[in-house]
């Protein structure tokens, strides 16, 4: 007799694997160090015929891990492969990888193993993953456990080495075992039956299905990942342990390494091998033998292996995991209840694709908004790129792009899994007349107008005039839509939300109606732009000042997308007119005015020179031009275009 040597086991993780990893660690575990199971598979060992030599080579002992082993109700292996559980531990650093004590983590999984063989249902392919996911470089540095019980003084196989199962045991019997293995076999008992052909039964029940039978009809059979001929895979080490631990008494087993899970025909080989594997007459029952089995690298060192994903991954796929990663990431200590998703669903018509526009739709994008719209009848020019941060030299030459078109574009470039598109359109403005020829015109456009309003829950009013923002107001108001707006002075500006119509609120609402952008006006909108200088015509403001309105219109979105009243959120409690302060204590939504994020106030008119920013409250007025129930239908519209004193 000889001592028999085995064939450990190999990972094989598919990418799969690491991308549903990454999803568990940025939307469930996020801080956590608690291990999650995961589910993986082994088949029969195999060969592969070299090209050149014409010689087989055997494919190693392989364990495949796939990211469909996370999900452990839909986890449905293809038949003739057996199922090993695992669990893994994902470390928040790379230092607290390294630093691990591996070997109370190995120690607790072998313990689990043993504890496993004193019931029904024994884990003779338990393993351990330790990971460490770096989720901005998409690196993934890992370690397998396959703990294994090694005896002191080894097995041993008689006559020196496995033999040929079809020498041994004859091609009816081997087929009558085909027949009897499960789809999922990972180790079983086998005896012929009184008629002729065998019978197969699970291992626990060893002693009631061998009862009365010889020692030599007996077989034990595994399904056999190893392709050594010499060799068994790593498996059965743990199977002759539980065999030993149960049934010491018994130091001999007939085992059949069950490598033919598809059948050959009537020329063909089988791959099976067989051996008779005896115990030491030194080996002792009782006591838990000592373990191995942590993998080697690729280099054959007893060290952790790394999967860089980043060079391998679709770059639009990198591009979306990137840009949700750092929003997630929001979610881990400070804002559990931030509600990602419905800032993401939100679609956004952006009127106005100026310095305002352009700013606003990085912001958005920055928030991980997926839809984008902008509308502006104007093209680029010279003066543009340096301040409208979408546009560049090349976009202001042969007469300028139009900037709707123009502006989408550049976001798909930026992100390109953002839907970005762009409408060239005039909006018709109280005391601007519509020259005859145009009528039809105008009246198509506003019922694309209209039709953007229905196709978009936020729109945002980021136009250069005061009268350019009366009809989006209009149409905002009746179709319920969350209107925000932003307009800027020299070193001033004001963002706002627009509040429901006065309809719109509940009866029992006793709260303060907000006001639109028009319902503080003591005077309608009208033509602001003839008869005026160069500096009145253009928006003369400071360079940082839109950059600084823009993004505080967007974080006033979001915060109002978290508070549960929506649109209709009311506003928060004056400023205290002593301090300037906001009687805001930072306690989330215990008033009802506060979302997660803090306040949501209905107006915030800012101080560059003074670095100060007060919020405002303004109550909606029953007969404003903007948003009162008696502005409507398309003929006030012309006749508002044509005179402002229409309004």
């Amino acid at each position: 007799m000889s001592a028999l040597q085995f064939t450990p086991f190999t990972s094989q993780v598919s990418p799969q694997l690491w991308h549903q990893l990454s999803k568990l660690k940025i939307d469930v575990l996020k801080l956590s160090k608690d291990s999650i199971p995961l589910n993986a598979t082994y088949g029969a060992g195999r060969t592969v015929v070299d090209r050149e030599t014409g010689k087989e080579i055997g494919i190693g002992c392989i364990l495949n891990a796939s990211g469909d082993g996370f999900i452990q109700d839909q986890f449905s292996p293809a038949p003739n492969v057996a199922i090993a559980s695992g669990s893994v531990m994902n470390f928040n650093t790379i230092e607290e990888f390294k630093g691990a004590d591996k070997k109370s983590l190995f120690a607790q999984t072998a313990d689990e193993i043993w504890a496993s063989f004193d019931t029904d249902k024994p884990e003779f392919n338990r393993f351990l993953l330790i990971t460490f996911a770096e989720l901005k470089k998409y690196k993934f540095f890992y370690w397998f456990a396959f703990p294994a019980f090694v005896p002191a003084d080894p097995w041993s196989v008689r006559e020196g080495s496995l033999a040929s199962a079809e020498q041994v045991l004859g091609v009816e019997t081997l087929q009558g075992i085909a027949e009897a293995i499960p789809a999922h076999p990972t180790a079983l008992l086998v005896k012929p039956k009184p008629n002729g052909g065998h019978e197969a039964a699970q291992i626990t029940e060893y002693e009631q299905f061998f009862k009365d039978v010889a020692e030599e009809s007996r077989i034990v059979v595994f399904l056999d990942p190893s392709s050594d001929p010499q060799s068994p895979g790593w498996p059965l080490l743990n199977i002759l342990a539980y065999l030993f631990h149960k049934h010491p008494n018994t130091r001999t087993h007939r085992v059949l390494c069950w490598r033919d899970t598809v059948v050959p025909g009537a020329s063909g080989q089988w791959r099976s091998r067989f051996g008779t594997i005896v115990a030491n007459d030194k080996m002792l029952a009782g006591a838990r033998p000592a373990a191995v089995g942590w993998e080697r690298n690729a280099q054959g060192k007893l060290s952790p292996r790394m999967a860089d994903l980043g060079s391998s991954m679709d770059p639009l796929q990198l591009a979306d995991q990137a840009l949700g990663l750092n929003l997630k990431l929001m979610r881990w200590r400070r804002l559990p209840a931030l509600n990602l998703e419905k800032v993401a669903d939100t679609r956004c018509l952006l009127l106005g694709a100026g310095t305002l526009g352009c700013y606003v739709a990085r912001t958005l994008l920055a928030w991980g908004v997926k839809k984008i719209t902008f509308v502006d009848s104007a093209r680029v020019s010279f003066s543009n790129p340096a301040r409208q941060p979408l546009f560049e030299f090349e976009d202001c030459l042969n007469g300028g792009r139009a900037k709707a078109e123009c502006a989408a574009e550049r976001l798909k470039k930026i992100y390109p899994g953002v839907d970005a598109t762009g409408h060239s359109m005039f909006i018709p403005m109280p005391g601007h007349p519509i020259a005859k020829e145009l009528v039809e015109q105008t009246k198509k456009d506003v019922e694309v107008l209209e039709k953007l309003f229905d196709e978009h829950d936020v729109v945002f009013l980021l136009m250069d005039s005061r009268e350019s923002r009366w009809l989006p107001s209009i149409l905002g108001a009746s179709k319920k839509k969350i209107v925000m707006n932003a307009a800027l002075g020299f070193d001033t500006f004001v963002i706002m939300r627009h509040g429901p119509r006065n309809t719109s609120y509940a009866p029992s609402h006793t709260g303060i109606k907000l006001g639109c952008y028009f319902c503080s006006d003591v005077i309608a909108p009208k033509d602001s732009l003839s008869d005026q200088t160069l500096d009145q015509m253009c928006t003369v403001t400071r360079p940082g000042l839109a950059s600084i309105a823009s993004s505080s219109c967007v974080e006033l979105l979001v915060s109002l997308l978290q508070h549960p009243d929506g649109l209709h959120a009311p506003a928060p409690p004056p400023m205290n007119s002593k301090s300037g302060e906001q009687a805001y204590s930072g306690g989330g939504e215990t008033d009802g005015t506060n979302s997660i994020l803090g306040l949501v106030p209905h107006q915030i008119r800012g101080f560059l020179a003074e670095f100060k920013n007060i919020l405002v409250t303004a109550q909606q007025f029953e007969r404003c031009t903007g948003c009162s129930e008696k502005v409507r239908g398309a003929g006030v519209i012309l006749e508002s275009a044509a005179t402002h004193h229409h309004l």
